[in-house]
């Protein structure tokens, strides 16, 4: 039983590191409707800022960080200003086609910028147990996923406040209710979208430093898009509770399905199992746990 624990809590605290990139996701496509294909690679150019601003100009870490933060706004807010805005009213798939043609923009231009090279990204928190909590369980913790679990948790809570306690927030779920009634009372639209974008950006910085000292400042980053696709089809693609829940779930579950039933079918099963969950999701509840159901009446 403490095996499982383990592996379940160790799952549990991954599922947090999904979160963190379905979260931008999510505050763009609640804003604009758009769904990002381009927020991996914002992700993977995050930490390749950050990590090139220290590795390559002798940079010292707290100052690179607020250097990397502003890159990352003005990334979305560029963004904003020049591939949403020039195709608004136009269909979803315009916009979607849009941001794939700004995931192989940032891909390259990043490795033009900062090398294509494999950077390792020290942020002073080894990926090891906590003496603590072994000696006292017989459990293996790791010192990496707890902190990476207060990180998410400080930052959901700021965006939670953020969007339910401010003016800019109770805009922004006005326009993700309906952009027409928002225009009609005065919500400057463009302004609340170029803010959500500026937010996703450094979003996508807070994932991309974590994911890079974990798993190094690489190409592959941009693949950790991917694994946040489950997470938003079982948490709802327009609800930030939704992230953390469908991140904790596809966390936990791809581990235990990993340890369990990996063995019976000969490994491997933790890259595939979510996309598996999600499918079936998809037939039982298609707008997520906490997606709002679409009625259309005809």
């Amino acid at each position: 039983m403490t095996f499982f624990f383990e592996v379940l809590i160790g799952g549990l605290l991954a599922g947090v590191m999904y979160s963190l990139v379905a979260l931008g996701f999510v505050l763009i496509y609640k804003a604009s409707g758009v769904f990002n294909f381009a927020q991996g690679a914002m992700v993977f150019f995050a930490a390749a800022t950050f990590v090139g601003l220290q590795q390559d100009y002798g940079i010292g870490f707290w100052t690179a960080l607020p250097l990397a933060l502003a890159a990352m706004v003005l990334l979305g807010l560029v963004t904003e200003r020049v591939v949403l805005r020039p195709l608004v009213n136009q269909p979803q798939i315009t916009l979607f086609m849009a941001t794939i043609g700004l995931t192989f923009f940032l891909e390259g231009f990043v490795q033009i910028l900062w090398g294509s090279n494999v950077r390792g990204l020290e942020l002073g928190l080894a990926d090891e147990p906590l003496q603590w909590i072994t000696d006292s369980t017989g459990m293996n913790v790791s010192k990496f996923d707890l902190a990476a679990a207060g990180v998410a948790a400080v930052l959901v809570t700021m965006l939670a406040v953020f969007f339910n306690r401010t003016r800019i927030g109770r805009a922004l779920r006005a326009v993700a209710d309906d952009h027409q009634a928002a225009l009609a009372v005065g919500i400057p639209l463009q302004q609340i979208w170029a803010i959500v974008w500026g937010v996703a950006g450094a979003v996508a910085l807070v994932a991309g430093m974590l994911w890079g000292a974990r798993n190094g400042v690489q190409f592959a980053l941009t693949f950790v898009a991917l694994k946040a696709l489950p997470v938003l089809i079982l948490g709802g693609f327009d609800s930030i509770p939704g992230a953390i829940v469908g991140g904790l779930i596809v966390g936990a579950s791809e581990k235990l399905a990993e340890v369990y039933i990996g063995p019976l079918v000969g490994g491997g099963i933790e890259g595939w199992f979510p996309y598996v969950l999600a499918l079936v999701f998809l037939l039982i509840r298609p707008e997520g746990l906490f997606g709002e159901k679409i009625i259309r009446r005809i």
